[in-house]
């Protein structure tokens, strides 16, 4: 049985759809950068790059304005950047051509990850899985397997349900990334992290899960 505090908080969270994301980045929902965009990686991800963590071809889904992605091409490795939001990718292109790197940024769907016709060794998630349904977290996997042969990784940062429920995006539970991600991946690991933001001075906790690919899908 669901609670009425839990009801409540269910109502209250925010899920995006596709639009709803460029309307953040134009300027027509929210005046200024949206709330996530602080204009540097989130000090979780950076502290991983500088610890080595990330290898091979790199890519980041949902990247917004790009800070991550950047921050992994400056390393040197081969690194794509999508969103659903033409014009964060815009300002990620423009950011790629000031600091003089190379680095790939696309319009993509994290959810049809296959059309983008490539394999990668390491996949960022910065904020983007708490932003999704229940269905669509189980098309998220399916995506992502699909660019994600055995022993590609994926490093998620996620929104977490130590963070009290009211209005923003859905609380994660470690529980819930472990079910997500039963079949066909191992979950390394779940650590405490935190998500910057503008509008809160010390961030907002967050869980960052290592998930190891398992398996490669069978040809059909």
């Amino acid at each position: 049985m669901v609670s009425g505090l839990e009801e409540l908080a269910r109502r209250l969270t925010v899920t995006f759809s596709t639009g709803h994301f460029e309307t953040y980045y134009a300027g027509t929902h929210y005046a200024g950068p949206p709330p996530w965009d602080t204009g540097q990686p989130q000090p979780a991800l950076r502290s991983l790059a500088e610890a080595g963590a990330f290898r091979g071809r790199v890519l980041e889904v949902g990247c917004g304005t790009g800070e991550q992605t950047l921050m992994v091409a400056a390393l040197g490795l081969p690194t794509v950047g999508i969103d659903t939001a033409t014009t964060a990718i815009e300002i990620a292109r423009r950011k790629a051509r000031e600091r003089e790197l190379e680095v790939s940024f696309s319009v993509g769907d994290a959810l049809e990850l296959g059309q983008l016709g490539e394999q990668f060794d390491t996949v960022l998630d910065c904020g983007l899985f708490h932003a999704f349904s229940d269905d669509e977290r189980i098309r998220y996997t399916e995506s992502l397997a699909t660019v994600m042969s055995a022993g590609a990784r994926l490093f998620l940062l996620s929104f977490s349900d130590r963070h009290p429920p009211g209005i923003g995006p859905r609380r994660v539970s470690q529980n819930e990334i472990r079910d997500t991600f039963a079949d066909g991946w191992h979950v390394d690991s779940i650590e405490p992290a935190t998500l910057t933001n503008t509008r809160h001075a010390d961030g907002v906790p967050a869980w960052l899960a290592t998930i190891t690919r398992t398996r490669t899908p069978q040809a059909r």
